[in-house]
């Protein structure tokens, strides 16, 4: 399946200032991570933003938001998926986008609990690996496997980035290839 820009959107999942310091290979996670959701914004990819209990788990970190600009719009959720907090599902919906891009932490809870909704609902989901962590990798290294059986695909910030891009004709070529250098 190829995707392309006018289909897609993301899910960017808990980047949250108490989560982040506890996971695994946290410096790759954030690069990769920033690369991804800049080059997303660059390419006008709709983001959605969940945070899980904000009060107790802080805000999506600076780093992040920085690099989605205006399309920083947090979602409280008590839920471990997002798409089962309404207005998060809503949200996802009112985009009428058939792919979906999942980011964040952690990889075995609220990332693997939204792929599989967001997959049951209908959608089709790529699960960007290199911008997914959990406390452990031996998690990190399960969701995939899983999110794979349920029906997700799996791919890196740099692949997707130059998909949606398509080609070096593209206006965004140049800048797509600044930032992921």
């Amino acid at each position: 399946m190829r995707i392309n820009a006018n289909d897609t959107a993301v899910l960017v999942v808990d980047y949250q200032e108490k989560l982040l310091p506890a996971m695994s290979n946290l410096e790759s996670l954030m690069d990769n991570s920033k690369k991804l959701l800049t080059g997303l914004k660059e390419l006008g990819i709709p983001m959605i933003v969940t945070e899980q209990y904000s009060k107790g788990l802080g805000h999506t970190v600076p780093e992040i938001i920085e690099c989605m600009g205006d399309s920083y719009v947090p979602y409280e959720k008590m839920t471990f998926s997002g798409i089962c907090t309404e207005e998060i599902k809503a949200a996802v919906d009112a985009l009428g986008k058939k792919n979906i891009l999942v980011c964040g932490v952690e990889a075995h809870v609220c990332v693997l609990q939204s792929v599989i909704d967001l997959i049951a609902g209908g959608y089709n989901v790529l699960l960007v690996e290199d911008c997914i962590a959990s406390r452990k990798v031996s998690d990190k290294e399960t969701s995939v496997k899983r999110a794979m059986g349920e029906g997700a695909l799996i791919t890196s910030a740099e692949a997707v980035l130059f998909e949606l891009t398509y080609g070096a004709k593209s206006p965004h070529f140049k800048t797509i290839s600044k930032i992921v250098k």
